[in-house]
């Protein structure tokens, strides 16, 4: 189930590879749109407002998990490309060494430190209660993110996007029968939605470890393997932590403005989180064009296939602008209907303010395409510190309109994710144009162009 990414139509492997990668990010969508739903209609708006108060220091905690465990995956796709099997192994290994690592002090940190970081987002007092117990739920099963992410990232990879798609559909179904069971038979309120979730992860990450130890006679890892090689560990954290800190740090920008978002009341928090939920959802074609750019582009550049990679970032954006278009014509109609999906009848009012909000983000879906698209392959190449930048734009750009929404109100929360996006291409772009140089300027009289640092100083 392996695929090669090196050879054939960008096209046909982007369309065959990150199809899978998008039923993938749906049904990891589920989750939370399920829980979100239950939530909402059977709880009420109070209850849908508590978890959407939560909603970005969610995204900053597991967010930093997916980056991390999407870094680790890179070196192994580099060295997948160059039929270096055994270091592909030894960087196996190596991550799942960090995932332990960096799993337990994550899950340490935030469980400490939930109440604090609640406090700290003005997270309104009716409401609290309910926040602390969700994300208090969801941060101590940290551990089945770094088990599922990690073991998925290597899986695709190898080229083999489908076995996540089908772990992670099996693990949807059990989170809404475990919703149903924990909420409406056993009244366990928001923490049995956010029970539920870390339970379906937790199925999703041992399925996607079993294939990995039982389907890939390439991945049977030795005692050798599992040495600690400080070098190796560099490379690894060198690809992950910033990969990591991205997420991070576009989180933050995320948690200023639903912190400004919670200064204007109860009913802005559950509109916005309606509306997120629906954008979220929406917008998994482009994370799936990011993660299929990333495997993409560390193959071939493993492989060194330079001219590919202009033609596999010229396909993706095709997709992203046709996609871009047709969600925005799908929100115009049907926003109201697709927001009502999270509210209660008692919460009908707020439609005006969600359609408000998902309307503007929908016109900006191409620079979302866009930032996705380059980021990823970016990291792919193996210039994972430079992919970062962007992140540090988004911020600024989040935290400049966050501080607007004070005296300019809910129209300026709209507009936070379109600026960030906008910035952040703004340097993506140019930067993809800069690694794509740096890898295939000629250094020597033969015009031979270089290997990737990471893979030189593997075989090293």
């Amino acid at each position: 189930m392996t695929k090669d990414l090196t050879k054939g139509s960008p096209l046909q492997l982007i369309l065959s590879f990150g199809v899978p990668v998008l039923f993938g990010n749906l049904f990891q969508q589920f989750y939370n749109v399920v829980d979100t739903a239950i939530v909402g209609k059977t709880l009420g708006g109070d209850a849908l407002a508590a978890v959407g108060s939560t909603g970005s220091v969610n995204f900053l905690v597991v967010g930093f998990c997916i980056g991390v465990c999407g870094g680790f995956a890179i070196p192994v796709a580099q060295q997948f490309g160059a039929g270096n099997h055994r270091e592909m192994r030894r960087y196996v290994a190596g991550g799942a060494w960090l995932c332990l690592l960096f799993g337990g002090l994550l899950t340490l940190a935030t469980v400490l430190f939930c109440n604090e970081i609640l406090s700290g987002m003005q997270t309104p007092s009716e409401i609290y209660p309910r926040a602390y117990r969700y994300i208090l739920t969801i941060f101590t099963g940290l551990p089945a993110y770094f088990l599922y992410n990690f073991t998925a990232g290597i899986l695709r990879s190898l080229g083999d996007s489908r076995t996540p798609v089908i772990w992670l559909s099996t693990a949807a179904l059990l989170n809404i029968v475990l919703d149903v069971v924990f909420i409406l038979n056993f009244h366990m309120d928001v923490f049995g939605a956010a029970l539920a979730t870390v339970l379906s992860q937790l199925l999703a990450g041992t399925g996607c470890l079993i294939r990995m130890l039982r389907g890939y006679p390439i991945l049977c890892l030795e005692r050798e393997d599992w040495r600690w090689n400080r070098h190796r560990m560099g490379e690894l954290c060198l690809m992950g932590l910033p990969m990591g800190l991205q997420f991070s740090i576009t989180a933050v920008g995320s948690v200023m403005i639903q912190t400004a978002v919670n200064g204007l009341g109860t009913a802005y928090v559950t509109a916005v989180t309606a509306a997120s939920k629906v954008s979220m959802f929406l917008s998994c074609p482009f994370d799936a064009m990011g993660s299929t750019m990333a495997t993409y582009g560390g193959q071939n550049v493993g492989s060194a296939q330079w001219k590919r990679l202009h033609q596999g970032v010229r396909a993706c954006a095709a997709l992203g602008a046709a996609y871009s278009v047709l969600s925005l014509a799908v929100l115009y109609v049907w926003a109201d209907p697709l927001n009502m999906l999270f509210l209660d009848a008692g919460s009908a009012s707020l439609l005006p303010l969600a359609r408000q909000y998902l309307l503007t983000m929908a016109l900006f879906y191409f620079p979302l395409a866009l930032v996705n698209i380059f980021r990823l392959l970016i990291q792919g190449m193996g210039f994972s510190p430079l992919a970062t930048l962007a992140g540090v734009l988004e911020l600024a750009g989040r935290a400049a309109i966050a501080l607007l929404v004070p005296s300019v109100g809910f129209s300026a929360a709209c507009f936070a994710s379109p600026v960030a996006w906008i910035l952040a291409d703004l340097f993506l772009i140019p930067a993809y144009l800069y690694c794509y140089h740096r890898l295939t300027w000629p250094r020597s009289r033969d015009r031979r162009p270089p290997k990737p640092r990471l893979l030189r100083s593997a075989r090293a």
